[in-house]
């Protein structure tokens, strides 16, 4: 009887830990995307003087580099905004997540 209770008992950590290393490879997945989305947008309003190509292709350099994808990077008076997506590594049935961002000069009123 002990060693049904003690099999169980091991099942039930196991699926506990499973569960915890897929809820934080989500957490990572997530926090990689909204990093690449900040950094982009902040990239792309460092070069806006360059003109919005090349701020948008700073951006996607950016994107490229932090291994996720640009979808989007607009331009609205002088910020950027820049939605990117990360693909879900390791975790099986999750969708791609995605993350946007917002950057712009100082000193103004949103």
């Amino acid at each position: 009887m002990a060693t049904i209770w003690t099999a169980m008992a091991v099942a039930a950590l196991a699926g506990v830990a499973v569960l915890g290393f897929w809820l934080g490879a989500a957490v990572l997945a997530r926090h990689r995307a909204e990093s690449a989305a900040d950094l982009g947008a902040l990239a792309a309003a460092s070069h806006a003087a360059e003109g919005p190509a090349q701020a948008c292709e700073r951006a996607r350099w950016v994107a490229d580099r932090m291994g996720v994808t640009l979808l989007a990077c607009r331009w609205q008076r002088l910020d950027a905004f820049v939605e990117v997506q990360a693909p879900a590594l390791g975790l099986g049935g999750m969708s791609a997540l995605s993350a946007r961002a917002r950057a712009g000069p100082t000193g103004q009123p949103p």
